[in-house]
């Protein structure tokens, strides 16, 4: 082969070798393009997989929120269930766990303490028949008798005589009669009719309201109705024109500031009582504040604060946020235990002060509060949910055993059988692992971090396993704000306050609130200085006549309960 056709055969390889390169080139381009193409599927991928997974998240929070609505709306309130769906499964060895925790000692001294509790108290309990009616109402006798020509003796023709007379008791109602108070003060001057001479005038005796229409009696009923009965000014408008008494509920609104200035020397020395308390429950709720300047409303919070057995009070504070400044500034200077529930504004106030590395306000948590996480995942997660909620039983048996024993022997009965039971808990709670977003998984996540201020009713048996008394304590402002809607101003809710803790602390106390409020307001008036005297429970000791069996009545019958 010749020179020129090496060449030629040369080049040939050449522009060969350069289009099997430029081939490889666009292959390769081509894998980078399917190279990304495949990147950006996988990423879309991805992103679809996170798009489902958070629309399935919204699917079940929506199913979580219609269920709960639905259960709000036409199921029952009461957070119970069936005791026997405690022990099912697995859990069903609960009692024999708890047993070795106990060394074979249960709660059986516990449960024997209850026992003899309930039959003692079931030998006292009246039946579920009609209730005594008390001597001290008017009576009206009305007498029945036959005619004579229906009293014939069957036998002799005679008239029959009356032996015995058969009686039944009706109650009948009155309604309230109002009535009006003249005031004729005598106008003295000297008979000679002296040039200087000055008219003396006798006085009269100084109202709740000077110069106003109402009496004590009269200001306590429009209180009571407000606070007491939750009837707005409206209403009580409405009920004083069916005695042909036309009072604008306007004029309503200025008694009820009025009567809320002349209680707020009493009120302030409520609160102080309600601080020197070693142990203190608070909670608030939400109500409308009308925001003149804003033309709208906003949301405003009442807070209530309830003493200890010393200071037996409930006193409500009113603030138009639920920033940390309200509680601050309620509890400034104040030491012992505060319950409540997990309320991240608390945080602050169990942080400051302190001695020997201790805060000046400890933390007790709520139990009741804790059981409504795991209630709502037990059909989530039911195995492990009912575990929980099975302990959280057997907490609140050991409550019940040792609810009527003095604080030194409920503390020893919780160190006992409580303890075990939590040390029991928090060692599983340890072990498990939870999703953090589902329903058990947050109810863990609250359990954990509240854990020790959840244990810290063991401490003491002047403390409580839950937060209830003042989750009662609340219950009157939602009923009321259904009624009245909405606060008219901040200076209204700081009123509303003042005679809201009057009421309450007179219900907690058994005191029956008119004629209490009729008294004090009338007292206040005329000057009492011994305000002491007419704190609810001191006021009782000197108005025995005055006790309110029907509060009494309600307080023997509520016990700790796990709902």
């Amino acid at each position: 082969m010749d020179a020129q056709a090496l060449l030629n055969e040369n080049e040939q390889l050449k522009e060969r070798l350069a289009k099997a390169e430029q081939d490889a080139a666009c292959a390769l381009d081509r894998f980078a393009v399917a190279e990304r193409k495949m990147q950006l599927a996988q990423q879309q991928i991805i992103e679809l997989s996170s798009t489902i997974a958070q629309q399935q998240r919204k699917l079940e929070l929506k199913d979580q929120r219609y269920l709960e609505l639905l259960r709000l709306r036409y199921g029952k309130k009461a957070e119970r269930i069936n005791r026997d769906q405690l022990l099912l499964f697995e859990i069903g060895e609960l009692e024999t766990l708890i047993k070795e925790q106990l060394e074979d000692k249960p709660l059986d001294e516990s449960k024997e303490l209850e026992q003899e509790q309930l039959k003692k108290s079931a030998k006292k309990r009246k039946g579920h028949g009609r209730r005594v009616i008390p001597d001290g109402l008017p009576r009206q006798i009305i007498t029945h008798e036959l005619a004579e020509s229906q009293r014939l003796c069957p036998i002799d023709g005679k008239p029959m005589q009356a032996i015995r007379w058969e009686t039944s008791l009706q109650l009948d109602y009155v309604p309230a009669k109002m009535k009006v108070i003249e005031h004729r003060r005598a106008v003295y001057a000297c008979a000679l009719k002296h040039d200087e001479a000055t008219l003396v005038t006798a006085p009269k005796p100084p109202q709740p309201i000077e110069k106003g229409l109402p009496t004590a009696g009269l200001l306590a009923q429009v209180v009571l109705s407000k606070f007491g009965d939750h009837l707005p000014g409206y209403r009580q408008e409405d009920i004083f024109s069916r005695y042909s008494i036309h009072i604008r509920r306007s004029t309503i609104y200025d008694w009820i500031s009025q009567a809320a200035e002349l209680c707020m020397a009493l009120y302030t020395l409520m609160k102080h009582r309600v601080l020197a308390s070693k142990v203190i429950h608070t909670d608030d709720t939400s109500v409308k504040l009308i925001a003149k300047d804003l033309g709208a409303t906003q949301t405003a919070h009442f807070w209530c604060y309830i003493g200890d057995k010393r200071n037996p009070y409930s006193v409500y504070d009113f603030t138009a946020d639920r920033s940390r400044a309200g509680p601050a500034a309620f509890l400034k200077g104040y030491r012992g235990y505060l319950q409540a529930d997990a309320y991240g504004g608390y945080d602050g106030i169990y942080l400051t002060g302190g001695q020997e590395g201790k805060p000046d306000v400890i933390e007790v948590a709520c139990w009741a509060h804790a059981r409504r996480y795991w209630y709502k995942a037990r059909e989530q997660d039911s195995q492990r949910a009912h575990y929980v909620l099975a302990i959280i039983s057997r907490l609140y048996e050991v409550e019940r055993a040792c609810a009527k024993v003095d604080a030194a022997v409920r503390g020893a009965q919780r160190q006992e059988h409580a303890v075990p039971l939590l040390k029991m808990l928090g060692a599983w709670l340890e072990e498990q692992e939870f999703l953090p977003k589902s329903l058990i998984g947050q109810a863990a996540t609250y359990t954990r971090n509240q854990w020790v201020a959840l244990n810290r009713y063991v401490e003491d048996g002047e403390l409580s396993i839950d937060n209830n008394a003042a989750e009662r304590a609340m219950r009157p402002v939602a009923i009321g704000r259904k009624n009245w809607l909405f606060v008219g101003s901040q200076a209204a809710g700081s009123r509303a306050a003042v005679l809201m803790s009057l009421v309450a602390s007179c219900k907690n106390n058994s005191v029956e609130p008119w004629a209490y409020l009729e008294d004090v307001l009338s007292r206040l008036a005329k000057g009492e200085s011994k305000l002491e005297e007419l704190l609810p429970d001191r006021w009782l000791e000197t108005h025995p006549q005055h006790r309110w069996s029907i509060a009494d009545d309600r307080k023997s019958q509520r016990k700790p309960h796990n709902k």
